[in-house]
């Protein structure tokens, strides 16, 4: 089982926002179901080194020192890994993020944190509702990339159609003057489904996570037509699943988040392209660092694994660097630090999800 730690939105922009003299960013693979553990501690311990060695400072270097000697010697949290473990730090105060996310090794010291690699754990979180529906029974079960799924309680939802409509089944025929029949049943199925959502909104409301239906016709039908979740995703888990498990749910609706985020990259490049055109986008890197710093981008996607040597000024102009040994954040870091300040999205993808032959894109607000 992974165990992880995922950053919030709120807390990368926090990590964002945060400078030093000495902020160091290490990125470890490690292994979570590995039967010796120490190695992943030593893979990090070697990483810290490194960084260590990057430490001019006395006073800084032997506080980070004393930081990552606590993390090395912590045996009971290096029992507990996911796919790569982050450790932000400075003297003053370190951070450990395990992520789901296969990320390369790196370590790199500046006076910010290297966060573009981490910003692929919440490009696409494996996080969705998914809403159980059948005459005979309803739930609403969480899926989070960090935990197992569990069903959500939720005050006033009807247990069932029949339930809802007062009767023993909805077979039972209606007063005379009263609806009856198959009209009479799609009636009390549609009043079923329209309380649920009713109830659904006081767990949804103000979210913006995926919602998946898992039902058979005509339940998922009805449910749609009543609907006003605005993150109801098209796709259906089809089936009756008063019998299917939690983690079973769960399985199916990560693959439906991996297709309808796979849609939403697509969509997002053709996008890009249409507006590169009209003056509103760009994949140039100095065009890209000027609008982040007047805030003028809404969108950025970026490759985690490219670097651009260099600087950035208050006003965006771009100081390109040589390619050196030793990794500190550069331009692209920079642009993405300045989009996500300014409340802008981010998006860090692989190389193959990127334009072509580009390593930043950006949709504009406006034009300049």
């Amino acid at each position: 089982m992974l165990h992880t730690d995922i950053p919030s939105h709120s807390e990368i922009k926090a990590l964002a926002g945060v400078t030093d003299n000495w902020c160091v960013s290490i990125y470890t693979p490690t292994e979570p179901d590995t039967a010796n553990p120490d190695q992943n501690r030593i893979a990090f311990s070697n990483q810290a080194r490194r960084a260590l060695d990057l430490v001019a400072a006395p006073d800084a270097r032997a506080a980070l020192e004393e930081e990552f000697d606590g993390l090395i010697d912590d045996t009971e949290f290096w029992r507990y890994q996911s796919h790569t473990l982050v450790v932000l730090a400075t003297p003053t105060r370190i951070r450990t993020y395990r992520v789901p996310n296969l990320l390369g090794a790196a370590e790199s010291v500046g006076d910010r944190f290297d966060l573009k690699r981490l910003f692929r754990a919440v490009t696409f979180p494996q996080s969705a509702f998914v809403l159980a529906l059948a005459e005979g029974a309803v739930r609403l079960v969480e899926v989070n990339a960090d935990r197992p799924a569990q069903t959500v309680p939720v005050p006033g939802l009807p247990t069932s159609a029949a339930d809802h409509a007062r009767k023993a089944s909805l077979g039972d025929r209606a007063p005379k003057g009263r609806v009856q029949g198959d009209e009479g049943s799609k009636m009390r199925v549609r009043q079923y489904a329209r309380a649920i959502d009713t109830e659904l909104r006081t767990i949804l409301a103000g979210r913006a996570v995926p919602l998946i239906l898992a039902a058979a016709e005509p339940s998922a039908s009805v449910y749609r037509l009543v609907n006003s979740y605005d993150v109801l995703l098209d796709e259906t888990i089809p089936g009756n699943p008063e019998h299917t498990s939690d983690q079973d749910l769960a399985e199916r609706s990560r693959q439906i988040l991996d297709r309808h985020y796979a849609m939403q990259l697509a969509e997002l490049i053709e996008l890009l392209e249409k507006r590169r055109s009209e003056g509103r986008a760009s994949t140039d890197v100095s065009d890209l660092a000027r609008a982040a710093s007047a805030g003028a981008v809404d969108t950025l996607l970026i490759d985690i694994e490219a670097s651009v040597p260099g600087t950035v000024s208050d006003d965006g102009a771009v100081s390109f660097d040589e390619p050196t040994a030793t990794e500190t954040p550069g331009i692209l870091d920079e642009i993405s630090r300045r989009v996500l300040l300014a409340g802008g999205h981010i998006l860090a993808v692989r190389a193959d999800d990127m334009p072509e032959g580009a390593q930043i894109a950006g949709l504009l607000r406006y034009a300049p």
